[in-house]
């Protein structure tokens, strides 16, 4: 937890004189994302609220945002935590992600497309792997998504889509091999983006349905396993 602190105490800079709640949120949802908040963490009012410098009110308020994302869970005389996701959590997820970034590629409407980001994140996923670090492949991989669904042009898409991928980094942080669960999607992301160069939506829809089934049944299958293990505990 020492650690986690001073990592906020960092971030207290980017509040500036006018902190508010939203970016405070901001800064505790990045923390989460990155996993210095693992899933089943209990978040401290008193050392979160020192380390960034911040009320008690307007930390409770963060909390509040951060729930209603439902990255945070409050429990009753216990306090508040960083959401455990269930396997239902997890398929509806998936669910969403599938309706709306298979509907965002089919209607792109004609090429050419600005692919400039899409790129930029297949190079990032790539050079992380070349260094080793899956954690960062995992990070990029959810870059290639995120400007996936930018490419429809929409705030509201995107800010929908901000919390869906906040809550998957929720289920990715349970995983245990996270080459095993992100490096064959490095090969799947660029022919996504091969086909969009090329123009061909249709193509790239199906390629996108076929990996967000794929990856689903992965992380199930994770989630599945683990549930196992704690019942034989």
């Amino acid at each position: 937890m020492a650690e986690q602190l001073s990592g906020l105490a960092d971030d207290r800079a980017l509040l500036g004189r006018t902190s508010t709640a939203e970016r405070v949120s901001d800064i505790l949802r990045s923390r989460i994302a990155e996993g210095f908040f693992p899933p089943g963490t209990r978040l401290s009012e008193d050392s979160i609220g020192g380390a960034l410098g911040v009320s008690r009110n307007t930390l409770r308020e963060a909390f509040r945002l951060l729930t209603h994302e439902r990255l945070l869970v409050h429990e009753l005389n216990r306090g508040v935590f960083v959401r455990v996701l269930t396997v239902e959590d997890v398929e509806d997820i998936y669910r969403t992600r599938a309706l709306v970034e298979c509907a965002v590629v089919r209607g792109l409407g004609d090429p050419p497309y600005d692919l400039d980001a899409l790129a930029q994140a297949v190079d990032e996923g790539r050079r992380a792997a070349r260094e080793g670090d899956w954690k960062a492949v995992g990070t990029a991989n959810i870059h290639f998504h995120r400007e996936l669904v930018s490419l429809a042009g929409s705030a509201r898409t995107d800010e929908l889509m901000r919390s869906v991928f906040a809550e998957l980094r929720l289920a990715f942080h349970v995983v245990d091999d996270p080459r095993a669960l992100h490096e064959p999607y490095l090969t799947r992301n660029e022919q996504i983006l091969r086909a969009l160069q090329a123009g061909e939506r249709a193509s790239a829809e199906e390629l996108l349905a076929v990996y967000l089934a794929d990856s689903l049944e992965r992380v199930v299958e994770v989630y599945r396993r683990r549930v196992g293990a704690e019942d034989a505990l």
